[in-house]
């Protein structure tokens, strides 16, 4: 077992199956692209331990609590980690997070969003040791989000040649 799944599991974090997408919906894109060392991350939903999409849904600061997205946060860096292992095989491989993208369905007036996209980070820093771990950030409110979801994350990590 890889370095990254036992520190997951130490933890109890468990990385979903592939997000169970309704069959109505179309998405024609990979969820992950390998180029050369470089891998892109398509913007991932939080999910639930069966692949579903995981709520509360809607708005941060009105529906949805700022303690509530922080997990959805957490929940979206193990949608993306199961994604990034699918693809590649083993998360062991990646020596770097370079950078992520944290989008956040905001309420008018909400302004923590650096705070909610923390479950994320957090998340990778149990995974990965810290100088794989450190990554650039941003984290913005948006006036919606795809299916309602509170969060959407995308990044870019880096394998070892």
């Amino acid at each position: 077992m890889s370095r990254t799944r036992e520190r997951l599991d130490r933890a109890g974090l468990v990385l979903p199956p592939p997000l169970a997408v309704p069959a109505e919906i179309d998405l024609p894109f990979p969820w992950v692209s390998v180029r050369g060392d470089r891998v892109f991350i398509s913007g991932h939903g939080p999910q639930n331990p069966d692949g579903s999409l995981a709520g509360p849904f809607g708005k941060v600061g009105a529906e949805v609590s700022e303690e509530e997205a922080v997990d959805l946060a957490g929940k979206t860096a193990l949608a993306i980690l199961a994604s990034l292992e699918r693809e590649i095989g083993d998360l062991d491989r990646i020596v770097a997070w370079c950078r992520v993208f944290g989008m956040v369905n905001s309420a008018p007036g909400f302004n923590r969003q650096p705070a909610v996209i923390n479950g994320f980070s957090s998340v990778i820093a149990i995974a990965f040791d810290a100088e794989t771990a450190r990554h650039t950030r941003s984290a913005v409110g948006m006036a919606g989000l795809p299916f309602d979801i509170a969060v959407e994350i995308e990044g870019e990590v880096l394998l070892a040649p």
